[in-house]
């Protein structure tokens, strides 16, 4: 099996997924594409020791975009929800 920190790539950060921090102790992540629901289950409890109830995935595929004169295209990447258990917290922002 993989290092746990190569299937977990980064924590995603915007309103929505703030939003979904603090109502549903959901987390999202971007993932490596080949990574299974248990393979990041578990990767996640590796990494931040918790619990972790449910994992939800989507494939995010890459937009077109402009490159001066020509059309160039985003890289497509992989998206984890991941639900921790009730009481479990991931800090996202450490205190420096």
């Amino acid at each position: 099996m993989r290092d746990p920190r190569q299937i977990i790539i980064r924590p995603i950060v915007s309103e929505k997924s703030l939003i979904a921090m603090e109502e549903n102790n959901t987390y999202t992540f971007e993932v490596a594409k080949e990574a299974t629901k248990p393979q990041i289950a578990k990767a996640i409890e590796e990494i931040f020791k918790v619990k972790v109830m449910s994992v939800n995935t989507m494939n995010v595929a890459g937009k077109p975009r402009r490159v001066r004169y020509a059309l160039g295209k985003t890289k497509s990447w992989k998206k984890a929800l991941v639900t921790l258990k009730e009481g479990d917290k991931i800090d996202i922002f450490p205190a420096a």
